[in-house]
């Protein structure tokens, strides 16, 4: 039980690190730079998860790094760069918080994981919950900034998806560390032709991007994915719903963000809903219960040999 724990604790650090990423970007970082934003975020974490990890891609991975980089972190790191300084930390994080249900109905159209009645429940209320959120938010919410915080869920659970149909038998964190490189490596030319010479950065803004990069980015991903190794998915799941709960914590409390009632009662909407649809590690193969993280330890000796190659 304590061994656990330890495990739990060691998990918390990525959603609360996220969580906390919203209110350091849109407080400290540039805010018409999003292109090398993502890029300084993505790259050094890369190159600092590679120096740990030694392994280069092989074979198939070199491709299948190059689009899960574009997926899970090209696209996905602007999306959410430009989501942080367009809409307030609370709802930023909340959108987001529709992440693991998005996963689920993508992956019952694509890898025909069929959800159970909870799982579309949960669905329904969380998307309810952001709705009420949205609609009640003081001061108006900046429609650009909603969509690019829903354009930023749907392309990491689409890239999600991905990395666990072809992550059978790769280390996770040599292709985490593949697809940061990969995704880094991608926005840095397109940064440079779009917005030009990089920003002048602030002292401040260099320790936020410190902290984006090694904390937000490196050491998240570490720790989320140990978590992963130690833990039931559906446990490291609902420690993932530190995330909104931190970014919703940090806009109050220190960027004086004001919630409504109703909009307390959308967040708890939606982690009603996130609960309800969690993805779970056990369960019937395609009967609905989607894992965040395959775990190859534990994978069957010939499951590898009867997925689809997609």
């Amino acid at each position: 039980m304590e061994a656990n724990l330890r495990w739990v604790a060691l998990t918390a650090v990525a959603p609360v690190a996220w969580g906390a990423n919203y209110y350091v970007t849109h407080e400290f970082l540039p805010p018409d730079s999003p292109l090398y934003g993502a890029a300084l975020r993505a790259l050094p974490a890369g190159l600092v998860l590679l120096g740990l990890c030694r392994q280069r891609p092989r074979g198939a991975w070199w491709w299948r790094s190059a689009v899960l980089g574009l997926l899970n972190v090209s696209v996905f790191f602007v999306l959410v760069y430009a989501a942080s300084q367009l809409l307030p930390t609370s709802i930023a994080s909340t959108v987001m918080a529709l992440s693991p249900l998005a996963m689920m109905l993508i992956a019952w159209a694509l890898v025909s994981e069929r959800p159970g009645i909870a799982h579309l429940a949960g669905a329904a209320i969380g998307l309810g919950g952001v709705c009420l959120m949205l609609l009640t938010a003081t001061g108006g919410v900046s429609v650009p900034g909603v969509l690019a915080s829903a354009a930023a869920m749907l392309v990491s659970s689409f890239g999600h998806i991905l990395t666990k149909r072809w992550n059978a038998g790769t280390d996770v964190l040599a292709s985490t560390a593949w697809q940061l490189t990969a995704g880094g490596g991608f926005l840095l030319p397109v940064a440079a032709a779009v917005e030009g010479p990089p920003p002048a950065l602030s002292t401040p803004a260099l320790l936020a991007f410190g902290y984006v990069t090694l904390i937000a980015t490196a050491l998240a991903f570490a720790a989320w994915f140990t978590g992963l190794r130690h833990l039931p998915a559906g446990t490291v799941g609902l420690v993932g719903l530190l995330n909104p709960v931190t970014g919703v914590l940090l806009g109050t409390a220190v960027a004086g963000e004001v919630l409504t009632v109703q909009q307390v009662c959308g967040l708890a909407l939606v982690l009603v809903g996130v609960v309800l649809g969690r993805p779970t590690r056990t369960g019937r193969r395609g009967g609905g219960r989607i894992p965040l993280q395959p775990e190859p330890d534990k994978r069957p000796a010939d499951e590898s040999s009867t997925r689809s190659p997609l």
